[in-house]
């Protein structure tokens, strides 16, 4: 389908896909997992990073899995952008199957699976995997986001509701989540404005989840990144009663708007109020 069929999307039965894509990126992690780190291949994108055995398992169980629902809505994945017929409207499945590469190939457990689904360029579910942990945040904005354990056969375990938490009081350290491998000045000038903020490492859309979870209090990045490493960690965020915004306060929007899909910068607040 191309992007001209505007394929519409009732944010009502949106529900309707949350256990088949919490499904999805269960197996999705499983295929990472089953990939040997020490011997798999891995190849050059034409923008310097990496691609792995791994990203492209990861990938076919997403693209494959989406295609059996039979669903009548695209597929917009990292690894196959050569695809891609942006801008889209309507509804958008947007997929990074294996965020945070070069935490994989570094021997590092923060990577993720994301897989987001967006109405009208703005995500209204989001799924974020994190295989190598056992967890996976979900989220449907507007009905709440959760955290589950994963079990070691890839099935469902615990699930517990999440939200994020309130800004912290006059005195109170601020949590800061920031990128393990994308540091950038502006976002630690921004981090370095809230006296006594505690930076707390993370690789991939983690960081996403713990705001999510009230774990950290912000999470910014003010420089450019793409949708896909956005749009499932955004609406966990939102889901758990959070906003992710610019630097201004103004809403990003996915679906090719701008080139190359890139988001110039966001901040994801726990606390809603504390972005006004």
């Amino acid at each position: 389908m191309t992007n001209d069929s505007r394929p519409f999307l009732d944010p009502g039965k949106a529900a309707a896909f949350l256990e088949p894509l919490t499904r999805l990126a269960a197996e999705a992690g499983a295929a990472i997992l089953a990939v040997n780190r020490s011997s798999m291949t891995i190849d050059g994108k034409a923008d310097g990073s990496p691609v792995t055995q791994a990203d492209l398992a990861a990938d076919r169980v997403i693209g494959d899995g989406l295609a059996e629902l039979s669903l009548d809505i695209p597929t917009l994945s990292e690894e196959r952008l050569h695809l891609a017929r942006p801008p889209y409207t309507g509804a958008l499945f947007l997929i990074d199957p294996l965020d945070g590469t070069k935490e994989f190939v570094a021997g590092r457990q923060e990577f993720t699976v994301n897989i987001a689904l967006i109405v009208d360029g703005t995500p209204l579910l989001g799924v974020v995997g994190a295989p190598a942990l056992g967890l996976l945040w979900r989220g449907l904005v507007g009905h709440g986001a959760e955290r589950l354990e994963i079990k070691p056969d890839f099935s469902i375990g615990k699930v517990t509701p999440i939200k994020v938490r309130p800004t912290p009081a006059p005195g109170e350290a601020w949590i800061a989540a920031v990128s393990r491998s994308h540091g950038d000045l502006r976002s630690e000038t921004f981090i370095a404005s809230r006296p006594g903020a505690v930076r707390q490492e993370f690789g991939s859309a983690l960081k996403f989840c713990r705001v999510a979870e009230g774990q950290a209090d912000i999470y910014p990045r003010l420089s450019p990144t793409c949708e896909w490493d956005v749009a499932a960690g955004h609406a966990v965020v939102v889901a758990a009663g959070g906003s992710v915004a610019d630097s201004q306060g103004r809403p990003l929007y996915f679906g090719g708007r701008r080139q190359d899909f890139i988001i110039p910068e966001f901040i994801a607040w726990g606390d809603r109020a504390a972005a006004s």
